[in-house]
């Protein structure tokens, strides 16, 4: 069943990799301890040697090249490029240098505790080596894409690229009189949709409608895209999903795994824009809306998307 919960799909992105699975707790550390024989080259596609047999107890960091940013929060969303090591084979499994583009990944709930460890209290500008024992990995489950075994250390360098913007921001233009009116709640993030007189109280047809435009880049189908979104029934009825109150949600644009309505009206739209969008039954969930759910069936959704990032 395709989905706009797109909660649901949160674990599914960063980049190609399936690096946000979730794993267990553990404990941290700032110090070096083994990274500092772990050796990083200069070259555009940095190469990190890891000595064969390398093994942590506990999520370790070392900066390698401090930068001059904002210091990285629990729950930020940001771009980073990263390469990653498996510490018992000496191998690289995963890079994102080859392309030069950085991904966005968000330090919050899902996220494999070691990034979260290693990345929250360094600063944006900066190259760090993160290693990160099973316990802080994925465990006892291993990871067969990248033949991760259950013992396995992993070590990672992330460059720190950019903080993701945590909303739209700029000129707020007022929706067409045929729809219902957004409220803001106490922060300015769009809370519901609230009665006009002179809203309509149906709609057939997709519509799109930017009330904050960005300067960011377009959309393009394929692309992660970084959100934050309330969802509710036409006109005025519940609210059904919101990511206000949790964290930036990241998805892939153009994919099986969003409603029509979704990969119709997003492509297209610039990075950094807030833009409303009414969804009829037959873009959404038609007669088959998710079990549990505050959607009935037929019904009109209508949401309101902030487009943080695009990767």
């Amino acid at each position: 069943m395709k989905v706009v919960l797109v909660r649901r799909i949160l674990l599914a992105t960063v980049a190609a990799t399936s690096l946000v699975l979730a794993g267990c707790g553990g404990s941290s550390d700032s110090g070096g301890g083994g990274l500092d024989d772990v050796k990083v080259s200069s070259a555009k596609t940095p190469k990190v040697t890891v000595d064969k047999g390398f093994k942590a107890t506990k999520t370790t960091s070392r900066v390698v090249k401090k930068g001059g940013g904002e210091e990285v929060a629990s729950g930020d969303s940001i771009k980073i490029s990263l390469a990653g090591v498996n510490g018992t084979t000496g191998k690289q499994f995963d890079s994102t240098y080859a392309t030069g583009k950085p991904v966005t990944l968000t330090l919050g709930q899902g996220m494999l505790p070691g990034f979260v460890k290693g990345l929250v209290g360094q600063k944006i500008g900066s190259r760090v080596l993160v290693a990160i024992p099973p316990k802080d990995g994925f465990g006892d489950q291993g990871q067969s894409t990248y033949n991760i075994k259950k013992n396995d250390t992993m070590v990672f360098l992330f460059d720190l690229v950019a903080k993701v913007p945590t909303e739209a921001t700029g000129a707020s233009k007022s929706l067409p009189k045929d729809l219902p009116k957004l409220k803001l709640d106490a922060d300015k993030h769009p809370a519901e949709f609230v009665k006009t007189e002179t809203m309509d109280k149906k709609k057939s047809k997709i519509s799109t409608d930017v009330v904050i435009e960005g300067k960011g880049d377009k959309v393009k189908s394929g692309q992660t895209l970084t959100v934050q979104y309330v969802g509710q029934v036409y006109p005025t009825g519940a609210v059904f999903d919101e990511s206000w109150s949790k964290q930036p949600v990241p998805f892939q644009i153009g994919g099986d795994g969003l409603i029509k309505c979704w990969n119709e009206t997003l492509i297209g739209q610039k990075v950094g824009s807030r833009v409303v969008i009414v969804c009829p039954p037959d873009t959404a969930y038609g007669n088959k809306p998710p079990a549990g759910s505050k959607i009935g069936k037929g019904d009109t959704l209508i949401f309101a998307v902030d487009l943080l990032d695009a990767s």
